[in-house]
């Protein structure tokens, strides 16, 4: 069992910044890889990035490629998403996960999620 527990949320103008941070129960989340999920009112939710087990391989979805960055610290038992160039679009509840499958992008565990709404 993997309990996962976001943070960093919040209200900022589109154009600011955002870091948030999961922090991940356990002995073996240096073994997992991770991923950051987000879903917007009304719709279905989304990938948003991923990076492997010794943060050697990242994936990022089209639309925050460049703009967001995902990075891990296992000694912390810690990932965290660094959110640069925020837009109204990206205002969703954004859920940290333990990938079951890499290139499924299935998912085996979930944090409770955190509001991050972008005004414009």
């Amino acid at each position: 069992q993997v309990q996962l527990v976001e943070s960093g949320g919040g209200l900022v103008q589109a154009g600011g910044s955002l870091r948030l941070s999961c922090a991940a129960s356990g002995r073996t989340f240096s073994s997992y890889h991770m991923g950051w999920f987000r879903q917007a009112p009304g719709k279905e939710r989304e990938f948003v990035c991923a990076i492997s087990w010794s943060g050697g391989s990242t994936s990022y979805a089209d639309s925050v490629r460049g703009r967001f960055t995902i990075s891990r610290d296992n000694a912390k038992n810690t990932v965290y998403l660094q959110m640069n160039s925020l837009k109204p679009e990206d205002t969703a509840v954004y859920y940290c996960a333990v990938l079951s499958n890499w290139y499924a992008r299935s998912v085996g565990y979930w944090g409770q999620g955190t509001q991050v709404t972008i005004s414009s």
